[in-house]
C-alpha cells in the first residue's frame, strides 16, 4: 500500500456538504492500490454510539490515482470521521494526522466536518441541470429591424472581419425563436449586447443601455418575456474585468489625466496614459488599449458594477450571468456580486469564464459554475485531434469529474465550440459523423450542454473572426440532417435523466483504443453510450446485467445473449441503449 499517495483534506471537493442533509467524502489512492476503503464515522458527542463504517465506491480514476466516495447523512449534523483503507490482507486506519494499524479509540485526531450549517451548503440553480444552452453572437444571429443598423453595414452572409458589421440585432433573434423551440432549446447565453464600439461589445460603453445596433431595452424585456413564455431562459455576458475607451470614467481620466475623480477606477501606473512599445501605461485585457482593467477593488467601482448586476436581473428579468475574464477579478468581488444576485433572483445562473481548474471559484462563494473548456478539450483530443485514446479520454474526464463538488459538476457549462474558438465542423475537418460523434459524448455528459450558433445545420469557420459568420437562414443552405440530428440528441437528453445528472462510470476505455462506453445511472434508470471513434467498423461487447435493452439508434443493431451485450458500430458510429427492466 502507498501510503504517500493517499490524499484527503476536509474541505474543497474532498469534504462538502451535497443538500441540507448530506455530506460527501472522497479519497485519493494510487491506482488500483487499495481493493476496499471504508469511512469511519460518528458524531462526536455520541461517539460510542454513533460510529460505524460506511463503504466508499471508486467514484473515477484517471493515469495516476482512484477516487472513492460516499455519502454521508449525519443524524445530529456533526461528523467526525476517518478511513480504514485495504489491499488484500493489508490494512491502516487513516486520521488527520496519521495513518495506523490499529483502530482509534476515540474520535479525537479524526477529521471533522463540525456542523452542517444551511448557509454553508453550495446550492446552484436545478433548471440549468435540465437546461440545453444555445450561444448568440448577437451581431451575426439575425438581422430583425434594419432602421437600426450601423454605417457601412454590410449584405447578410459576407466575410467576417475583426472590424465589419452585418446589422444582426435582438429583433433579429425575436423573430427566429421558433427555429430554437424546433430545436428544443431551453436557454441562450448571449455574448455582451451593451453599449460598445466593437461588433463582439466585449470594449463596454454603458453597463446600463443596449447597444442602439442591437435595439434598447424594451426590446430586451420583449426578447425576455418572449423567451420566458417559451420555456427559454437568458444569460447575459458581464463584463466586469474591463470596460471600453469610450466609457465614461476612461474618457474623463483620458481627459484630466490625474486630477480625475475616476483616476482609481483603473490600474494607472504612468500619467498621461499612453502605449509604451506596444505595453499601455495603465492594465488592460491582454495588451489591448481599448480595454482598461477596471478596480474592482475600489468601492465606487464595486457598487456600479453591482447596482448593474443587479437591474438586469431584478428589472429586466434576466436569469443570469456569464462573467467574462472572471479568473482576473479579484475574489471579494465576486463573492459580493454572488449576494446581489441571488438576493435578487435566488435561481438565477452565474457562470464564469475560467479555462483552466477552477475550484477556487466553485466553494459556493462565487460562482455556481465555469465554462468546462478541459471537457472541451478532452472530446476534441479524442474524437477531432487524435492525441488521446479512449483511455486518455477517461482519465481527462476522471480528473475533471474529481476536482470539483457534485453539485458544480451537475450544472458545468459543457461546450465545443464559442466565438472565441474555431467552430466544431472545421476542427472535425469536415467529418460530419466526426461531429456527431462529440456531439453524442456532449449530451451524454454531467452538466449543461451549449450548442453555438449554427452548429445545427452545418455552419464552418476557422479561428475568430471566421468563427463569427453570419448565421444561414435559407433552409435549402442548411444542413436538416444535422439539424435533425441535434433535435433527437436534445430530446434523449431530456427524457433520460440519468443523461443530465446520473454516475457515470467507464465500462470500456482502452490503451491505443478507439472504442469508448461507459453507463449512467440514476435510481433503476441505466442508460449506456457506446462510441466507435475509427474509420472502420468495430463491435463492440460488454458484460452487462441482463435485461431487454432499448436502441435510441435505429441505424444500428445489438445482440444481447444472456450477461453479454454485442453492438456492431460503423465508422464514428454510436449507439445509446437503455435498460427495460
Amino acid at each position: 500500500m502507498l501510503l504517500e499517495a493517499i490524499y484527503h483534506r476536509p474541505r474543497l471537493n474532498w469534504c462538502y456538504a451535497y443538500d441540507r442533509e448530506t455530506i460527501h467524502l472522497r479519497l485519493r489512492s494510487k491506482k488500483n492500490d487499495l481493493s476496499e476503503v471504508f469511512a469511519y464515522i460518528g458524531d462526536k458527542y455520541a461517539w460510542e454510539q454513533t460510529n460505524e463504517l460506511i463503504p466508499m465506491k471508486k467514484l473515477i480514476c484517471d493515469e495516476m490515482f482512484d477516487y472513492w466516495e460516499c455519502s454521508v447523512k449525519p443524524p445530529f449534523r456533526r461528523l467526525k470521521y476517518g478511513f480504514l483503507l485495504q489491499s488484500g490482507h493489508e490494512q491502516h486506519w487513516m486520521s488527520e494526522d496519521e495513518f495506523t494499524i490499529t483502530r482509534p479509540t476515540t474520535p479525537n485526531r479524526l477529521f471533522e466536518y463540525p456542523y452542517l450549517n444551511p448557509s454553508d451548503i453550495f446550492i446552484v440553480p436545478d433548471w440549468v441541470k435540465d437546461a440545453t444552452f444555445y450561444q448568440i453572437f448577437p451581431e451575426r444571429f439575425a438581422n430583425g429591424d434594419p432602421h437600426n443598423d450601423p454605417a457601412g453595414v454590410l449584405p447578410w452572409g459576407g466575410k467576417p472581419e475583426r472590424d465589419n458589421f452585418f446589422g444582426g440585432d435582438l429583433q433579429g433573434v425575436i423573430h427566429h425563436l421558433d427555429h430554437l423551440s424546433e430545436l428544443g432549446i431551453t436557454a441562450i447565453y448571449f455574448t455582451p449586447v451593451f453599449t460598445a464600439t466593437t461588433n463582439h461589445k466585449y470594449d463596454t460603453t454603458d453597463y446600463m443601455t443596449i447597444d442602439p445596433h442591437f435595439g434598447d431595452v424594451e426590446t430586451m424585456k420583449q426578447l425576455v418575456i418572449a423567451c420566458h413564455e417559451r420555456g427559454i431562459r437568458i444569460l447575459l455576458d458581464a463584463v466586469f474585468n474591463h470596460s471600453g475607451k469610450k466609457f465614461a470614467p476612461f474618457v474623463d481620466v483620458l481627459d484630466k489625466g490625474e486630477h480625475s475623480v475616476y483616476r482609481d477606477w483603473f490600474h494607472i501606473h504612468k500619467f498621461p496614459l499612453n502605449v509604451v512599445d506596444g505595453i499601455p501605461t495603465y492594465d488592460t485585457f491582454s495588451f489591448d488599449p481599448i480595454m482598461p482593467k477596471l478596480n474592482t477593488g475600489n468601492p465606487e467601482v464595486r457598487d456600479y458594477l453591482l447596482q448593474v448586476a443587479h437591474f438586469w436581473i431584478k428589472e429586466v428579468g434576466i436569469d443570469g450571468w456569464r462573467l467574462d475574464v472572471a479568473n482576473e477579478v479579484d475574489h471579494q468581488f465576486w463573492r459580493e456580486f454572488r449576494k446581489v444576485v441571488k438576493q435578487a433572483n435566488p435561481e438565477a445562473y452565474i457562470l464564469g469564464e475560467v479555462w483552466n481548474e477552477s475550484s477556487n471559484w466553485l466553494q459556493g462563494d462565487q460562482f455556481d459554475a465555469v465554462m468546462n473548456y478541459p471537457f472541451t478539450d478532452a472530446v476534441l483530443d479524442f474524437i477531432a485531434n487524435g492525441t488521446l485514446d479512449a483511455q486518455g479520454f477517461a482519465h481527462a474526464i476522471g480528473k475533471q469529474l474529481s476536482r470539483y463538488p457534485q453539485q458544480a459538476s451537475e450544472v458545468a457549462f459543457n461546450l465545443l465550440d464559442s466565438h472565441d474558438t474555431p467552430r466544431l465542423l472545421t476542427v472535425c475537418e469536415g467529418n460530419k459523423n466526426k461531429m456527431k460523434l462529440a456531439s453524442v459524448l456532449l449530451f451524454t455528459y454531467s452538466g449543461t450542454p451549449c450548442i453555438y450558433y449554427g452548429s445545427e445545420i452545418g455552419l464552418d469557420g476557422g479561428q475568430d473572426p471566421d468563427s463569427r459568420k453570419c448565421m444561414e437562414w435559407d433552409e435549402t443552405l442548411q444542413d436538416r440532417d444535422l439539424f435533425n440530428f441535434y433535435q433527437r440528441l436534445i430530446s434523449l437528453r431530456k427524457e433520460l435523466p440519468a443523461l443530465r445528472t446520473g454516475s457515470l462510470q467507464f465500462l470500456l476505455a482502452e490503451e491505443s483504443a478507439t472504442k469508448l462506453a461507459f453507463k449512467r445511472q440514476l435510481g433503476d434508470e441505466t442508460v449506456l453510450v457506446l462510441l466507435n471513434n475509427d474509420n472502420s467498423a468495430q463491435t463492440i461487447e460488454l458484460v452487462v446485467e441482463q435485461c431487454m435493452w432499448l436502441n435510441t439508434n435505429n441505424d444500428i443493431t445489438i445482440e444481447a445473449k444472456g450477461n453479454t451485450l454485442s453492438v456492431h458500430l460503423p465508422a464514428y458510429g454510436y449507439a445509446i441503449l437503455t435498460a427495460i427492466k
